[in-house]
């Protein structure tokens, strides 16, 4: 293989590896202005996106052992990959393609599974990670919420009635 090529292929599986997503998008018809301003959206969300050969992209992803995407790698193919939060780089270019009409996801790999392009669009709908975090705290704090209010009750019945005493004399 050329030295050149190994080089390339090489810095490839290193993205590929430090990231836990790759998600492969389709940027036909975009111009370069538009596909600088989809990377600077995918930076402001801990994302990059980078294009390279599709065999190029093919040989890194298979020295990396993850599974085959050979049947999508056609065509202008640009690659997106991150430090941790998927959704956030999905929903960054789903909302891009949303605005320019141009970009489209192909197909995607997540902790070693491939997802097709429905599968990656329902991960961009996801809300953030803040928001889920929340939702989580509200439920787990749910219960411990409810436990003081019936702890309080009788306390608070107590309260009402000797007010209502009071009020009545």
């Amino acid at each position: 293989m050329n030295p050149d090529k190994k080089i390339i292929i090489d810095e490839l599986l290193e993205r590929v590896n430090a990231s836990p997503f790759v998600l492969v998008v389709d940027y036909n018809g975009m111009t370069v202005t538009e596909f600088e301003a989809l990377r600077k959206n995918l930076r402001e969300n801990g994302a990059e996106c980078h294009v390279a050969k599709n065999t190029y992209m093919r040989n890194a992803i298979k020295e990396a052992g993850l599974p085959d995407i050979s049947d999508v790698l056609k065509g202008q193919t640009a690659f997106v990959t991150g430090e941790n939060d998927v959704c956030a780089a999905a929903k960054a270019v789903k909302d891009f393609g949303k605005a320019a009409s141009k970009a489209a996801f192909k197909a995607g790999i997540l902790d070693g599974d491939v997802l097709d392009a429905a599968q990656v669009t329902a991960l961009a709908d996801l809300p953030s990670r803040e928001v889920l975090l929340s939702q989580l705290l509200s439920v787990i704090n749910a219960p411990a919420t409810k436990l003081v209010r019936t702890i309080n009750e009788p306390a608070a019945s107590l309260a009402r009635v000797v007010k209502a005493k009071f009020e009545g004399e």
